[in-house]
């Protein structure tokens, strides 16, 4: 018997009133860890965090990274953070965990469906759920904790029904038996709490967003997710790892 820890964050915005030309696209992404993995994982992040930011408590998110913000202030200098993003990519490349992550198109799903349909949050974590289940099956009496970065009171109570749905009536490919089996419990957590895991998911999912938006642009940062993405038995990552939708 195996313990899992998902941990699921986003990029991108899930709202269906407006589309941003520059980011048509929400992706909800999680990291699906066996418990010594994670473990061996947050250690190598404490160290990192330690020797390039002077503390544990830095809280490694994508976007402050990428604009140098708060902390990583002191990665406009070149020298610094060509080691630190050497260090970090060497840690997502080398650590063992599964990536799931689920891309909404959101133009076409609005031309398809209307902005009036499911909402894009609840659907991607539907169809995350669904394969992260799938995925934790292959061990007899596996389990998993979910963890979510929360977005707001209302939104994770929101969430919350949506979870609490897929327990009691199931899903397309997924018995209720199955996801209670399997699922140990959901739990909210704020950024500022500064989890391990999702960090990592944050750290994967801007990445995969890219990528779905601009498939021919080279982003070093996603051949490392693209590599950690859940896989059929022939090896095809694409509606196992990697649902695009529509």
């Amino acid at each position: 018997m195996q313990k899992y820890h998902l941990f699921i964050d986003e990029s991108g915005d899930p709202s269906l009133s407006s589309v941003n030309a520059d980011f048509p696209i929400f992706v909800l992404l999680g990291c699906l860890f066996e418990e010594s993995s994670y473990q061996e994982t947050c250690t190598k992040v404490l160290g990192l965090k330690k020797e390039f930011l002077g503390s544990e408590h830095a809280i490694l998110h994508n976007r402050d990274i990428r604009k140098c913000e708060g902390v990583f202030v002191k990665l406009f200098d070149l020298t610094v953070k060509a080691k630190f993003s050497e260090r970090l990519n060497s840690i997502l490349e080398n650590s063992k965990y599964i990536v799931i992550a689920v891309g909404i198109q959101k133009k076409e799903f609005i031309e398809k469906y209307g902005k009036i349909a499911d909402d894009p949050y609840e659907l991607s974590l539907s169809f995350l759920l669904e394969r992260a289940v799938m995925e934790i099956e292959k061990g007899k009496d596996d389990t998993m904790a979910i963890m979510i970065e929360s977005r707001g009171r209302v939104e994770d109570e929101i969430i919350q029904k949506r979870y609490n749905r897929l327990l009691d009536k199931g899903s397309k490919h997924i018995t209720p038996e199955s996801f209670k089996k399997r699922c140990e419990k959901m739990e909210f957590r704020k950024k500022k709490e500064n989890d391990c895991g999702l960090q990592i998911a944050d750290l994967c999912a801007y990445p995969v967003a890219r990528h779905i938006i601009n498939p021919d642009e080279p982003y070093p940062a996603y051949n490392i997710v693209e590599k950690k993405f859940r896989k059929s038995k022939s090896g095809s990552f694409v509606g196992y790892g990697l649902k695009i939708f529509p």
